[in-house]
């Protein structure tokens, strides 16, 4: 491999036909002018005599208005990051000597005004050797090379001849450069470092369920996004009908994640929490860690079908169907068969509830047609809106409101404790009853893990509206219910779940892949591992990994493949000033500044930075140049990533969480944010397993 070349004049400088970078630095701006030339050409459509009505004329400039946003030329990111040269035309007879091809490689499609390609999306068939080719495998491509950018400017190569036996392997000194690079800002993508065991998890088909377990810093967050931005593009049409979604823990992960995808040109994925997907009533209350962990136990789920299905009433009386002179009677018995054999399909309770009209006016029919009379549907819908059925439909099977039925569970204990025989015992039922019953679903004050009973409910009523795909980050965290109820958005669709056993930090955490798959109804789902770590630096790493014992024993240790070991260091201290002191002489350095430290320590080093005259922001806020400081509680550091992190107090960490095996997650986390540097402060002795 050659060395990265960089430029001995200013971008500007006349083109030098012999100078590869100038030619390369050409066709950029070239590239450039012809996106430019694309987006005018969508700006300038008329669409005044093309639409038949206002509605399809307003979806058409909509859908013009999303075409230019995702062809906005972003000044900052490289168009092309890299080009491949095939020794041989892909798909061509390579018997024929069919002469190669040049291939830049980028993050959208460029064509020029002939609809030649200037660059090919980095999701295309033909782009996927850039990131599977080796010396051991070239995929017939003679020549990979990679670019290097500051600012927005093509400033150096790097090339691989992989079908060069005299050529030896060697680690790129760009994409070590790319991954190590300094971030100011929000998660940005990871298109032009892709590593071969991503890409595969990346292309994996729509049809299949993928479960990806990632230590820290092995880029699950990115794949599982760069994963929705390539099954967008090979299954445009299918996932337009059905939707994607990105499941993030909170606000803050979802802030520092959405600029990833639209950077990919996809415009129209949502993103939502779990709280977000389950919001049918306000939160105003909380749970006590055992009275969540069991309103978070699938056996709820068999508590709430019961009390659902409890409200069905067997007919002891018939049904008299009046009509003209005629008097139709359905008899209690046919009625009670009719019910039967709807609650033994077990389908959902709103379905059976529309159903059972129907089935009673299909028995009258049967009657009118053993006398003589041809009804046809019309009759059978008459029948059906008949005053007599409608009553009886409502004394079988009345409505249900799921809200007002988890509110009764909650607050009736004869009620609970009828559903809840032999799945909940006597302690957990009172575990989770409310000591003060509320008068209404206005005025209860709900928990978070109440919500996910309410939309459990809410399904068992009516189904829930399944997705194309949706990429479910940070699982581990999630409660069997929790799983159940993304699970639902995902029925007729596939899923990628992205997590890491040992950042489990809620009381409920996942046990294992198989367990949580099972939950979301995903079994069928490939476990997938990742085990080399891209952004944390070695010696952080192997610090963090001596919790992995007490943590997640049998897990694999993250391996750091960087070649910079990174700053490390831990600084006994004797107060805040320290921890202020660490803070300065990491803001010295470029890139972004996390100090991380336990949630009840957040407002004496707030006080401690705004007294040193230091501003900061707050976790998922973006850093500006002027301000690159974050002050972040341990409970929200998951997911987020700086530069430099200062950790203050890790015993207090530990402490702050309900069990020390908790503890020692949450301190995991957030011993692993540092992409380049770790200062570790402490006045009190330092947990023993980092001994």
């Amino acid at each position: 491999m050659s060395s990265p070349s960089t430029p001995p004049a200013p971008a500007d400088d006349p083109v030098d036909p012999l100078d590869p970078l100038s030619r390369e630095r050409t066709h950029l701006a070239d590239s450039r002018a012809a996106l430019r030339a694309m987006r005018e050409d969508v700006q300038n459509l008329d669409i005044s005599d093309v639409t038949a009505n206002w509605v399809n004329a307003a979806i058409l400039e909509r859908q013009i208005g999303e075409r230019i946003k995702a062809l906005a030329d972003l000044s900052h990111t490289p168009l092309f990051f890299g080009r491949l040269d095939y020794l041989h035309a892909p798909g061509a007879d390579m018997a024929e000597g069919a002469e190669g091809e040049r291939f830049y490689i980028g993050r959208r499609h460029v064509h020029d005004a002939g609809g030649d390609p200037m660059v090919i999306d980095w999701r295309a068939p033909v782009s996927q050797p850039f990131y599977r080719a080796s010396k051991n495998d070239p995929l017939d491509v003679g020549l990979r090379r990679r670019f290097g950018y500051t600012a927005g400017d093509l400033t150096a190569y790097e090339d691989e001849h992989l079908s060069d036996p005299a050529e030896t392997a060697a680690t790129s000194k760009l994409l070590q450069q790319e991954i190590e690079r300094p971030r100011v800002g929000p998660m940005r993508d990871i298109v032009a470092t892709i590593q071969p065991e991503q890409d595969e998890i990346v292309r994996a088909g729509l049809s299949g369920s993928v479960c990806v377990q990632g230590g820290p810093g092995t880029g699950k967050t990115a794949v599982g996004l760069h994963r929705v931005a390539y099954l967008l593009y090979a299954h445009r049409d299918r996932l337009a009908r059905t939707g994607t979604l990105v499941i993030g823990p909170n606000r803050s992960f979802l802030h520092y994640i959405e600029q990833v995808l639209p950077a990919l040109g996809e415009l129209e994925v949502k993103q939502a929490t779990v709280d977000d997907l389950v919001a049918h009533v306000e939160v105003r209350g909380a749970d006590d860690a055992t009275a969540a962990v069991i309103k978070g136990d699938a056996r709820m789920a068999e508590v709430l079908r019961r009390a659902v299905r409890s409200h069905v009433t067997l007919p002891t009386e018939p049904v008299m169907v009046v009509r003209g002179s005629r008097r139709w009677r359905v008899p209690a018995y046919e009625l009670e068969e009719i019910v039967r054999e709807l609650m033994g399909r077990d389908i959902r309770y709103g379905a059976a509830r529309e159903a059972l009209p129907q089935r009673i006016a299909h028995a009258v029919l049967v009657q009118m047609e053993r006398s003589g009379e041809a009804p046809d549907d019309r009759v059978q819908d008459a029948v059906a809106r008949n005053a007599a059925v409608k009553a009886a439909v409502k004394a079988i099977w009345p409505p249900v409101d799921p809200a007002k039925l988890v509110l009764r569970l909650l607050c009736d204990a004869d009620f609970l404790a009828t559903h809840a025989k032999g799945i909940l015992d006597a302690d957990e039922q009172k575990e989770i009853l409310w000591q003060k019953p509320a008068r209404s679903v206005k005025s209860a004050k709900w928990s978070a893990p109440d919500t996910v009973l309410i939309d459990e409910a809410t399904d068992l009523v009516q189904r829930t509206h399944s997705l194309g795909h949706v990429v479910l980050d940070e699982a581990q965290d999630l409660s069997p219910m929790q799983y159940r109820a993304v699970g639902r958005r995902c029925t007729t669709g596939s899923a990628t779940v992205l997590g890491d056993l040992a950042q489990g930090t809620t009381p409920w955490a996942t046990r294992s892949w198989d367990e949580a798959l099972r939950h979301l109804g995903k079994e069928e789902a490939v476990v997938e591992e990742l085990t080399a770590g891209f952004r944390v630096p070695t010696d952080v790493i192997t610090y963090a990994s001596r919790l992995l014992p007490h943590i997640a024993p049998g897990l694999t240790p993250v391996a750091s493949v960087r070649e910079n070991p990174g700053f490390f260091e831990v600084r006994p201290a004797t107060g805040d000033p320290e921890v202020v002191a660490a803070c300065e002489e990491l803001l010295r350095n470029e890139g972004s500044i996390g100090l991380i430290a336990a949630d009840a320590r957040i407002p004496a080093l707030a006080e401690a930075l705004t007294a040193a005259g230091l501003t900061y922001l707050g976790p998922g806020e973006e850093t500006t140049a002027e301000t690159r400081l974050t002050l972040v509680p341990a409970s929200l550091a998951k997911g987020l990533e700086y530069d430099y992190v200062v950790l203050d107090e890790p015993q207090a960490v530990v402490d702050g969480e309900p069990d020390e095996r908790t503890g020692l997650r949450r301190l995991y986390v957030a011993l692993t944010r540092a992409v380049s540097g770790l200062i570790v402060t402490h006045v009190a002795p330092l947990p023993p397993q980092l001994g």
